[in-house]
C-alpha cells in the first residue's frame, strides 16, 4: 500500500520505518528534516505500517478526536491540510499547543468529543477525514456524532480501544459490538487487529453511510 504524500520510509536504528518531516516533539529520532514516526506510540502510525488502506493521499483537511499531547496528530499535521485536533484533557492540551505553534495549520480545540456541538461554530464541514482515538465508553456513538463534518465519501480512522468499552469483557466481543454499532453510520470497509504495537485496540476504516 502507498503511503501519502509526505509520508516516507527512512532509515532509523538499522531498520526502515516511517518519518514525516517537521519539528520533532516527543523525543523522536530525526535524520535531516525527517522525523521517526514511531508505530509504537501512534494508533494511525501502526495503521499505515500495517498496509490499511486509509485512503490517506496527503493534503486532506482532518478532524482528529483525541489529540492527547501532540504524538500522531503533530506527524498528521505535517502531511495534511488544516487539522482540528480535539482534546478533553487540559494538561494534555497544552502541550498540544505547545506543538501548534510550529505547525500553522493545527488548531488545538479543549473540548470534549462526545460533545461536537461545543466546537461545531470552529470545526469546517465537509472534512476528507475523521481520526479517532478516544479512551471513553461509547466510541461508536462518539463516531456517530461526529459523523456531522465529514464529507459524504470522507473516511473515519478509528482505533477503537477494548478496554475502554468494558475492561472485563473479551476483546473481541466488544469489537463486534462496536463494529455493530458503527454500521448504523458507517460502512465499514477495513478492519484489523493492532496488537503488534498496541493491545486490544481494533483498526476500523469507514465511511460515512447516506440517506439517498
Amino acid at each position: 500500500m502507498s503511503l501519502p504524500d509526505g509520508v516516507d520510509r527512512r532509515t532509523f536504528d538499522g531498520r526502515e520505518r516511517l518519518a514525516t518531516r517537521g519539528d520533532p516533539v516527543y523525543g523522536e529520532p530525526t535524520d535531516g528534516p525527517w522525523r521517526l514516526w514511531d508505530a509504537g506510540r501512534s494508533k494511525l502510525g501502526a495503521m499505515l505500517e500495517l498496509g490499511l488502506d486509509t485512503g490517506l493521499a496527503g493534503g486532506e483537511a482532518v478532524l482528529y478526536l483525541g489529540a492527547a499531547s501532540g504524538t500522531t496528530v503533530s506527524h498528521v499535521a505535517d502531511f495534511c491540510g488544516p487539522t482540528y485536533a480535539v482534546e478533553f484533557a487540559p494538561r494534555p492540551t497544552r502541550d498540544l499547543v505547545d506543538v501548534a505553534e510550529n505547525r500553522p495549520n493545527l488548531f488545538p480545540l479543549l473540548k470534549d468529543a462526545r460533545k461536537p456541538a461545543t466546537y461545531a461554530h470552529v470545526v469546517e464541514s465537509g472534512l476528507d477525514v475523521l481520526i479517532q482515538d478516544v479512551a471513553t465508553r461509547g466510541q461508536a456513538r462518539v463516531a456517530a456524532r461526529n459523523r456531522q463534518f465529514l464529507r459524504d465519501d470522507g473516511r473515519l480512522l478509528a482505533a477503537i480501544k477494548a478496554r475502554s468499552e468494558d475492561v472485563t469483557a473479551d476483546p473481541d466481543a466488544v469489537f463486534e459490538d462496536v463494529l455493530d454499532d458503527l454500521r448504523a453510520t458507517y460502512e465499514v470497509l477495513e478492519t484489523a487487529r493492532l496488537d503488534r504495537y498496541h493491545d486490544d485496540h481494533l483498526a476500523v476504516v469507514a465511511r460515512p453511510r447516506t440517506t439517498d
